[in-house]
């Protein structure tokens, strides 16, 4: 009996979990013969559905400039972590790396980026 007396204690004390960014945990960079370049990142989120899902990723220059964006139309909660690609996006010729970052529905962006060097 006494043990229920802590339980509303525990309740109004227990930290709220804490939702976390869109990661990318994998980036696949490769050139085309057109010259353009196929981007396949891999996403890790704690998506929870329509409320809360990794809906793009960017490729950027190292200035900050974005090149190229993907938009990811649904969430992918029961496909974790997944990999979407941009098949041929075409680069500034003087680009030797490019930087990728996901962003989140309710978090932004935020979380884990990349830096990979361009083929």
């Amino acid at each position: 009996m006494r043990s229920l007396l802590f339980i509303p204690l525990l309740i109004a004390t227990a930290a709220p979990l804490a939702a976390a960014p869109a990661d990318v945990v994998g980036v696949d960079v490769s050139r085309n013969t057109d010259g353009t370049y196929r981007i396949a990142v891999t996403i890790a989120s704690d998506e929870t559905g329509w409320d809360k899902y990794a809906d793009r990723w960017e490729v950027l220059a190292p200035d900050g400039t974005v090149l190229g964006t993907r938009v990811l139309h649904h969430p992918h909660v029961t496909e974790q972590p997944f990999t979407r690609a941009l098949p041929a996006l075409r680069l500034p010729p003087d680009l030797t790396e490019i930087r990728v970052r996901a962003h989140d529905s309710v978090e932004g962006f935020g979380g884990d980026e990349h830096t990979v060097p361009l083929p």
